[in-house]
């Protein structure tokens, strides 16, 4: 315990404890009660801030694309000439699992189905409507979503691997190290201002509200699972004893650190993927699927910059404010930790590099494996009149199970289903702890697990509880407003991070001037 004291920055620690424990205690003892202010709080917030979700998303893609074509993008994360720490394949399998995860599998086929049968525009149930499902599902998962984790991630890890300061948020904005090298970092909490550890808090506080979102969705998932195949009740304490038992385990794969635990899983986790991906293509329309995906393609480009610069996407603002501005905000919470992850993962590559493959293959990834589970699922409602959209109706997070039902060898497809959500829900639970226990130590407990193992405990422990609270006072309305929530606050900070990575961006390239 003495080290993990030596460790923690204890105005963090608290400060962030003190706003995420009362959650807890109030779904402990009133879910009703936090369901209730969970609504008047979503409903506030969408109104008078879902422009500002919008819109700065959008500016932040614009600023990616502008610094990866510029000749800053040459720059390299760390010392010039070193080499990256990780394989190109581990180093993506490490940041696609971190950064989508349960969110791809729960919503790669709910959420296309959910367009299709009521879309935003035109008429529902229609070969038509199935089209700008896809293009829907491209935009929501697409370039807008991992750009907002690279305008987290660049920065934390230009600062880190190439100024030398502290592996947090708030290290970003403390200043710069004389000279093109890294430099020994300087704890010592006493020296924080508190704008700089306020933004360390929020950080923490918006990954823990993104990050129990998925945890939430994913084990409803999981329950709906073990329900359609073993007949298991699924309800919100079924799905509070699935929570509990992986927190058990991303709690024991955090605590054996990035090599040993979250690399091998991630590593699992796309093998399970592509493994899941094939099924639906080999006993999957394929020749429909290809075609989707083509015609999928061609409208999320054709319509990225009509979607982008509206705050009414299709003319519907309930629409937008149901789907998009979750989305954004979604995104948003989980910067900070996949954000922090894939700085650390990082190290040697260029800032190209960086901005570039995070933004784009991993979603190309998610287009291809959506459009061939949503597309199977949408084509069997189409043309096999199998009753999908009624499952979606009744219960959002049965729509894979009921699909898989449908395909071949459904015993063994299901174990392969469940036993994906249970990898991705370890793999983005433990790298979350892992981050946040990052955040609370002043970024001095990021080489090694064995020193915060306590720290991961505590935070493991009440990921597990507010995902299990925040299911029994609402279920998926209660976890989106979570994300909401939890990223309105850290949007200015975004702004000033990727601000700060621009000035410092130009101070290098005079030097090399």
């Amino acid at each position: 315990m003495k080290r993990v004291r030596a460790l923690l920055d204890s105005w963090v620690f608290l400060g962030s404890a003190a706003l995420v424990l009362p959650f807890i205690v109030i779904g402990v003892f009133s879910p009703q009660l936090l369901g209730s202010l969970g609504e008047r709080a979503l409903a506030t917030v969408t109104r008078l801030f879902g422009w500002l979700f919008l819109s700065g998303v959008n500016i932040l893609v614009l600023c990616c694309i502008l610094v990866a074509l510029s000749p800053w993008g040459r720059i390299r994360l760390g010392r010039e000439g070193e080499m990256p720490e990780y394989s190109r394949f581990s180093w993506l399998a490490m940041l696609f699992s971190a950064g989508m995860g349960i969110g791809l599998v729960f919503w790669s086929i709910a959420e296309p189905l959910y367009h299709f049968s009521s879309p935003p525009r035109g008429e529902a149930g229609t070969v038509l409507a199935a089209r700008q499902a896809l293009s829907i599902f491209c935009y929501h998962w697409g370039i807008h979503a991992w750009a907002v984790y690279v305008a987290v991630g660049l920065p934390m890890a230009f600062f880190q691997f190439r100024r030398g300061l502290p592996a947090t948020v708030s290290g970003c904005f403390a200043g710069r190290a004389d000279g093109d090298g890294p430099r020994e970092r300087q704890g010592g909490e006493g020296r924080k201002s508190l704008l700089l550890i306020a933004i360390d808090i929020l950080a923490v506080w918006a990954t823990v509200m993104g990050v129990v979102t998925s945890l939430g969705l994913g084990a409803m998932q999981i329950n709906k699972g073990l329900a359609i195949s073993y007949g298991i009740e699924a309800n919100a304490f079924n799905s509070g004893a699935i929570i509990a038992v992986i927190t058990l385990l991303f709690i024991v794969s955090a605590a054996s650190g990035v090599n040993r635990g979250i690399k091998v899983l991630s590593q699992f986790n796309v093998l399970l993927l592509i493994l899941l991906l094939l099924l639906f293509l080999v006993f999957g329309p394929f020749a429909f699927l290809a075609k989707s995906l083509g015609l999928a393609l061609v409208d999320y480009v054709r319509n990225l910059v009509p979607l982008s610069t509206t705050l009414a996407l299709f003319d519907n603002e309930k629409w937008t404010s149901d789907w998009t501005i979750f989305y954004w905000a979604w995104w948003i919470a989980w910067a900070p930790f996949v954000g922090g992850f894939i700085a650390a993962i990082s190290r040697g590559r260029t800032v190209r590099e960086f901005i570039l493959y995070v933004m784009v293959l991993p979603a190309l990834v998610s287009f291809v494996f959506a459009t061939a589970l949503g597309g199977t699922a949408m084509h069997m409602q189409l043309f096999d009149n199998v009753g999908l959209v009624d499952t979606v109706g009744q219960s959002i997070e049965a729509a894979l199970f009921e699909t898989l039902r449908h395909l071949p060898g459904f015993q063994v497809t299901t174990i392969l289903a469940n036993l994906l959500i249970v990898s991705f829900f370890i793999t983005s639970a433990d790298s979350a702890t892992l981050v946040i226990a990052m955040f609370t130590t002043g970024g001095r407990a990021t080489s090694s697990a064995s020193g915060n193992r306590p720290l991961i405990l505590f935070w493991g422990v009440v990921l597990g509880a507010l995902a299990c609270v925040l299911v029994a006072s609402g279920g998926v309305k209660a976890l989106q407003t979570a994300s909401i929530l939890g990223a309105l606050p850290f949007l200015f900070v975004m702004f000033g991070l990727f601000g700060n990575l621009v000035r410092e961006l130009i101070r290098e390239q005079r030097g090399r001037g």
